[in-house]
């Protein structure tokens, strides 16, 4: 299994993200797609951070080309409204690619050069019209349009309004819509089938934006952070490290891992933010190589409620009723409630896109009060896949359906046949029904 694996311990922003991809191998003539719409030149060079050969990729506007040196001394991170431009690498040596790109964007953690992003800052619904204007492949827009969506359910928030009117300010400027379609791009053309992302720092301190002085994380990064599989650490600076562009991109790409997994590394490489610090390079790595696959990370939210009313009718239903509305699975356990009254616990899996709606039928069926969400992140499942075989019984053909389990590289470690058309097939021939099983279950591995 192709993974690619981010290293997060110095946090992540667009343009860092950028770089490691393209130190990682992705072809960065994947971007001119983006600079023929928008008005900006990615420039790509080398730089060295704390000893190490980085990445650094620059989105240039072209009413900045003049001031492409810049005088900043910025993390490489972009805020959600604040966006700083100069690039100058702090003494580090920069060495420029062929490929002639640079950027004035959101990277900068420093607050002491603020600089608003370039070109019109657009609304979350202008965003994802100038995406759909693109000639992007499909899974390329997707993806960028899901990213946008992040960031503007975030802001939404943050702010208190609709999505669609939601003004992203410079994050909604050309150099940070580059950073976003881009980074889909270069993940697109390295061909992945799994992204990974150790836990991811976020810094510490303030942040400055066009709203005031928020601590870090700042709301809207705390806000997507809430919805990703990837778990946050603060540190192990004072800075700003993980921003609002950054987390989307990783909540949209990457799953979240305690480590780096097994694999067989075949290229890796670092992305630079443009600040340099005294202990840490301030760089993001990342690693591509092949690596052993395991179950499936499946986003997930756990709702509960406590019962004491429900009749045994209502019960009885109430599984497949949450099921029409969403619901993954439903289990219902017996419970004593207070002055000793029986009930039940009914807790309920569902997507987080589900939540809302199957708390809505949760209440309406069995009337009750309140209803709990817990902080269940995700559960690990496996491919399933449905296969029919054929039994010979008594002279006469059954058929039985099996459900196959395996896991993302396709070993199959489970085979379980339907047991309602196995009883149907006991009822039918002499066979017990866990006789019509084994020999349903047997027939599949035979095969």
């Amino acid at each position: 299994m192709q993974t690619l694996a981010f290293d997060g311990r110095t946090g992540a922003s667009g343009d860092m993200i950028l770089g490691a991809l393209v130190a990682a191998g992705a072809d960065p003539d994947r971007l001119s797609v983006v600079e023929a719409v928008l008005d900006v030149e990615y420039r790509i060079g080398e730089t060295t951070k704390n000893g190490i050969v980085a990445t650094n990729v620059d989105v240039l506007v072209a009413d900045e080309e003049a001031d492409a040196d810049g005088t900043d001394g910025g993390h490489g991170h972009d805020h959600g409204h604040e966006h700083d431009h100069g690039h100058t690498h702090d003494g580090d040596h920069e060495h420029d690619h062929s490929h002639g790109h640079e950027h004035g964007h959101d990277h900068d953690h420093t607050h002491d050069d603020h600089a608003e992003g370039h070109g019109p800052h657009r609304t979350y619904a202008e965003c994802r019209d100038l995406v759909a204007e693109m000639d992007l492949p499909e899974a390329v827009e997707v993806d960028a349009q899901a990213v946008f969506r992040i960031l503007g359910e975030a802001e939404s928030r943050v702010h208190g309004t609709d999505l669609d009117e939601t003004h992203f300010h410079e994050v909604g400027a050309d150099d940070a819509i580059a950073d976003i379609v881009g980074s889909a791009l270069l993940f697109d053309d390295l061909d992945l089938d799994r992204i990974v992302t150790t836990p991811v720092s976020v810094g510490g301190g303030e942040a400055e934006m066009s709203h005031g002085v928020y601590p870090v994380p700042t709301p809207a990064v705390s806000y997507i952070a809430e919805s990703a599989t990837w778990d946050v650490r603060g540190g192990p600076l004072d800075e700003e490290l993980l921003t609002p562009t950054g987390a989307a991109l990783l909540a949209r790409f990457a799953e979240g891992v305690a480590s780096l997994p097994e694999m067989r590394i075949d290229a890796s490489g670092y992305g630079a933010g443009t600040k340099s610090f005294e202990e840490y390079p301030n760089v993001l790595r990342a690693t591509v190589g092949e690596a052993k696959a395991g179950l499936k990370r499946d986003g997930i939210r756990v709702l509960e409620t406590n019962l004491d009313d429900a009749t045994p009718e209502v019960l009885g239903g109430l599984q497949q009723r949450l099921k029409d509305a969403g619901a993954r699975d439903v289990t219902i356990l017996p419970a004593t409630m207070k002055k000793s009254r029986p009930g039940h616990l009914v807790k309920v899996i569902v997507k987080p896109d589900d939540a809302q709606a199957v708390a809505r039928r949760l209440a309406e069926e069995t009337g009750t009060l309140g209803i709990r969400e817990t902080a269940a992140t995700h559960r690990w499942i496996a491919d399933r896949e449905f296969e029919t075989v054929e039994l010979a019984i008594d002279g006469e053909t059954f058929e039985v359906t099996v459900k196959i389990a395996s896991d993302e590289d396709g070993e199959v470690y489970d085979v379980s046949a339907e047991y309602d058309e196995a009883l149907a097939v006991a009822g039918e021939s002499s066979l017990t029904v866990r006789e019509v099983l084994r020999r349903a279950e047997t027939a599949y591995l035979d095969e």
